[in-house]
């Protein structure tokens, strides 16, 4: 028993010296003292003393950079001006172009209202003798005899300076033209007129449109060498050739001005064959072949 009572006498005096041990401080490690010296050194600081400017400032160098910003500030509300005033003058040309785009739809309205389709027109009616027949109806304006050269009939727009003398033109329809009596119907398409710089200017200028053919659908490999060429190998002599493109559209067209009035006309049969491999178009030109200007260099 005396035994027992040892045994558990040391076991509660170990127990209490493990509680006194856990309820005494720890102490603090010493990277923690020297931070916290750190701390209450930089808090006794001054950071208006003269030891933390560098030795490059100076009150002028203070002076230039709030000049500076003040410039930079100057810059962003100017340049936030001009974006205000280039948007609304952007949106003063958006509504110029509506207001152009309204006034362009209604033009052409008006046109159409003007114009008449003439249909089942003989092959040997000229655009001439076309427009001379309608002109009693009214003053026409423009007048394009379409379709390829070698089919029997062709078609036609007819424009008037009004609406007066394309209800006129109606009456016309059955009137016999050649072997064949033409049909007159309100056009539902306006003429796309010619841009009037091209248009000749003098009786030399038609004369030459009467030796000069139109001829669309040309190859792009095709050179103007092999353009010139061909002509002049099925219908005569080629003084002036005007070979035009770009890279847009997938084939080309040319002018093509030849000595004889008569090898234009024998070109007008050219249409439909190959040339490349493409079949070409040729209908009679509305302008001619002007020499190209040349312009000094400076």
């Amino acid at each position: 028993m005396a035994a027992v009572a040892e045994i558990s006498g040391e076991a509660a005096s170990a127990k209490n010296s493990n509680l006194d041990s856990m309820s005494k401080p720890m102490p603090e490690s010493k990277s923690e003292f020297d931070v916290q010296k750190l701390v209450d050194m930089f808090t006794k600081l001054n950071p208006l003393a003269k030891e933390f400017f560098p030795s490059s400032y100076s009150p002028q160098h203070h002076s230039t950079f709030e000049n500076s910003l003040a410039v930079n500030n100057n810059k962003l509300s100017a340049n936030g001006n001009q974006a205000n005033s280039r948007r609304r003058t952007n949106n003063f040309n958006q509504g110029k172009r509506r207001l152009s785009g309204r006034a362009y739809r209604a033009e052409r309205e008006n046109s159409i209202r003007r114009t008449v389709y003439v249909s089942d027109i003989d092959q040997q009616v000229t655009e001439e003798r076309l427009a001379a027949i309608f002109s009693s109806c009214g003053q026409v304006v423009d007048c394009r005899i379409c379709g390829d050269p070698h089919s029997v009939l062709r078609f036609a727009f007819v424009e008037f300076a009004d609406e007066y003398g394309a209800r006129a033109a109606l009456s016309l329809g059955g009137t016999m033209l050649g072997y064949y009596p033409v049909r007159v119907l309100p056009s539902k398409t306006a003429i796309l007129p010619v841009n009037p710089t091209f248009l000749p200017r003098s009786e030399d200028e038609r004369e030459m449109c009467s030796r000069t053919v139109y001829c669309t659908n040309i190859d792009k490999k095709v050179a103007q060498a092999d353009v010139k060429n061909f002509f002049e190998t099925a219908c005569g002599e080629v003084t002036r050739l005007r070979l035009l493109g770009d890279h847009v559209h997938s084939t080309r067209i040319a002018f093509v001005e030849f000595a004889m009035a008569e090898s234009a006309i024998l070109a007008l049969n050219c249409s439909g064959m190959l040339l490349g491999t493409q079949p070409i178009r040729v209908s009679p030109s509305k302008t001619p072949v002007r020499p190209r200007v040349t312009r000094p260099l400076h």
